[in-house]
């Protein structure tokens, strides 16, 4: 049957018709008007056979596309025109898949509808009938079949009079044709002047006078629920929108987890869909709604869950999904569009074939965001777009530092990058309508310094660089500029490090100046450890952590008015180098247990006395644990070092013996706090070894140096 089907398809394809046009019937017969209304405008329908028939192939004004319909009645096309206007026409060109009996019906808002044509006696071909009346959406509405197929349509033309005045409340709409869109609400055109939305929804109305004075009319959000009333509340009363989002897994892109098979499981897809349709529902009449967004980032970040011909497979499911979202969401609400967001341009690709309902497209961008016009022109697209996500370079996007870490912008860098963002996002006029920048929040930890605009409520370059950008109040008082902060590559642990900054205050403001440390280059920690800090001049002291690795630095410079300038580079913390000979090293060493499996195994004890700071003893995940060195004769030593991976003991003691079987304590701890342990004792032993008792973590112990020293 499927081979039939297809060697006829020029013959016969599937189609249900809705074109709507707001319309009050005038009873009389006009001419047809010279100018052709639909074509170009948004187009939805009742069902599609397939992606290749999408709603808006009757309407590109191309006789060789053309949608088509599932197959069984009742089935609609419909179009906008995006405009209350005056109808003196429609076309119809059907393929061989026509309706016997159909209605032309027209609407005012897209949900109650008039006949202004009606015939049971349908004879597919091409068709024309002359009709009089006036309104915003125009359908065709099918109710009988000419063949077992469904209805498909070349072409749905309508002609008339363009208005020129939406109706006032007439809704969130994209018009014009290709390379010529625009998004209007309520009939006057809105660019998307935004940002990402951070804060609880509750606390929504204390920060929206400061968004409002920034020029922010749009706020985007990831997840739509009974939690989001008082952000839309909020935003309405201030003129503000928001882009209400919905996720679906695996969503946030690269290294983001939660993969769902979108071929098979059909249990995650209708529940979301239920959920999609119960908060579309909910907040559609909402003033404060101003599109719909169905995923986020997920037709990229499937790579983490599949990859060869299953990875394409559940891409393609993926986007029909979104597409069928799509379709649930304009059935429920006609005054609203909908989007799909991805961090990559080729996902538009799998949308364009198999999301044919959405009304727009979507894109988190970067580094990367001058060159998504480019990309939207070499993929042939036929849809208008937003930036959902955009700043300065990523953690992802930027070269590695001396310390094998990415080098994060500099303030300076960031402000200009938010500026260089919206410069582009904006400069693909008739296609882009704006975009939501990265991000307005009150967090502060490793990923709010680097994209915040607001960390803990104070104002950085950037904040003021977007306000600029949207055309918003003119500041009163800036933050302080850092110019300069320079540090060495590497400081022992627990040692004194020096950081020399340059800074000034645009406003003469006095600046403060306080320092923290970040370990997410070691344990993915994001949270900020704020250190004291000394100021002489312009060098700032601060004692380097105990644990090691390649830490973050920060210092901030405030200005007292709620303006801060912030400035990060990394520093890799190593082990002190003791005095005297590490008598230890390269002796025989032996453990209680050690890790033969997993991630970097085996981590074997002779790890501990091999002068390598790199590599490790790793326990079994019990207590208690011990590792020894045999130093092969009786010797004299009065330092140990004990040099924790993250993994580190509370509870131990260090002991000697002559023989290996009777040992003797020379230190002990029951609060070890890991990092490096530098040890004073006397003793004179063959044998020597650390003997846990308690773990500090849930895992074992890890030591990357056990060493014995002779001063």
């Amino acid at each position: 049957m499927h081979r039939l089907r297809s060697a006829r398809r020029v013959l016969a394809p599937l189609v249900g018709f809705a074109l709507v046009i707001g319309l009050a019937v005038v009873p009389g017969t006009a001419t047809a008007a010279p100018e052709l209304l639909s074509q170009g405008k948004p187009a939805t329908a009742s069902s599609l056979e397939g992606a290749g028939t999408p709603a808006s192939a009757a309407v590109d004004g191309n006789g060789g596309t053309r949608w088509a319909s599932a197959w069984s009645d009742p089935q609609w096309l419909r179009v906008d025109l995006g405009a209350t206007s005056t109808l003196s026409r429609v076309e119809l060109d059907w393929e061989a898949a026509y309706g016997t009996s159909f209605q032309i019906q027209v609407s005012a808002d897209g949900s109650t509808w008039t006949p202004v044509h009606t015939t049971t006696s349908g004879t597919g071909g091409k068709q024309g009938f002359d009709v009089t009346g006036s309104g915003r959406y125009v359908r065709v509405y099918g109710t009988q079949r000419a063949n077992g197929y469904g209805y498909s349509l070349w072409e749905f033309r309508v002609y008339g009079t363009q208005g020129t005045t939406p109706p006032p409340g007439d809704g969130v709409r994209v018009t014009g044709s290709q390379g010529n869109w625009q998004l209007t609400v309520d009939g006057k055109p809105w660019t998307v002047k935004g940002l990402t939305w951070g804060p609880p929804a509750a606390d929504a109305a204390r920060y929206m006078p400061e968004l409002k004075s920034m020029g922010v009319n749009t706020l985007r959000t990831w997840g739509t629920d009974g939690s989001t009333k008082p952000l839309l509340d909020a935003a309405a009363a201030n003129g503000l929108r928001v882009m209400n989002g919905f996720w679906l897994q695996p969503g946030g892109g690269p290294g983001s987890g939660g993969c769902v098979n979108y071929v098979t499981d059909a249990t995650y897809k209708n529940d979301m869909l239920n959920t999609i349709k119960q908060w579309v529902t909910t907040y559609k009449d909402h003033p404060g709604v101003l599109m719909w967004n169905v995923g986020n980032e997920s037709i990229l970040g499937l790579q983490n869950c599949y990859s060869g011909t299953e990875l394409e497979n559940q891409r393609v499911a993926y986007a029909k999904y979104v597409n069928e979202a799509a379709r649930a969401i304009h059935a429920i609400d006609t005054d609203h569009p909908v989007t799909n967001t991805d961090a990559w341009t080729g996902a538009w690709t799998y949308l364009k074939a198999h999301a044919p309902d959405l009304d727009l497209y979507s894109v988190n961008s970067y580094g990367n965001v001058c060159k998504v016009r480019q990309d939207w022109i070499d993929g042939g697209h036929t849809k208008p777009y937003i930036l959902t996500e955009a700043g300065p370079a990523g953690e992802w996007e930027v070269p590695n530092d001396v310390n094998g870490v990415p080098s994060e912008p500099t303030d300076v860098q960031k402000r200009d990058g938010y500026t260089r963002a919206w410069n582009c996002i904006t400069g693909h006029t008739g296609v882009s309508f704006g975009g939501t920048l990265f991000h307005y929040g009150t967090e502060y930890d490793f990923g709010a310094v680097w994209f915040n605009l607001t960390p803990a409520g104070k104002k950085r370059l950037s904040f003021y660089a977007v306000q600029r950008a949207f055309g918003g109040a003119t500041p009163a008082n800036t933050p302080p500029v850092i110019t300069g902060m320079n540090l060495p590559t590497s400081v022992p642990a627990g040692a004194r490090l020096d950081i020399d900054v340059a800074a000034s205050d645009p406003n003469g403001d006095a600046i403060t100046w306080s320092a923290a440390f970040n370990s997410k280059y070691i344990d993915n920690s994001g949270g900020l450890g704020f250190t004291p800090v000394q100021v002489d001049g312009n060098r700032l002291s601060v004692t380097a952590p105990d644990r090691l690795g390649v830490w973050k630095v920060y210092v901030m410079a405030e200005d007292g008015r709620g303006n801060i300038g912030i400035e990060t580079k990394s520093v890799r913390v190593v082990a002190p180098q003791p005095a005297g000979v590490n008598v230890a090293q390269g002796k025989p060493t032996t453990a209680s247990s050690y890790q033969q499996v997993g991630d970097g195994a085996p981590f074997p004890p002779s790890n501990t006395t091999d002068g390598n700071a790199t590599t490790r003893w790793a326990s079994d995940w019990a207590d208690p644990q011990w590792v020894r060195v045999d130093l092969g004769a009786p010797t004299a030593f009065n330092h140990v070092q004990l040099v924790w991976e993250g993994a580190y003991g509370r509870a131990y003691e260090i002991q000697v013996s002559d023989d290996g079987t009777t040992w003797r304590s020379v230190h002990g701890t029951t609060t070890g706090n890991g990092g490096v342990d530098s040890i004073d004792v006397t003793a004179t032993a063959r044998y020597v070894r650390l003997h846990a008792t308690q773990r500090g973590t849930g895992w074992g112990y890890s030591l990357y140096e056990f060493g014995v020293y002779r001063r």
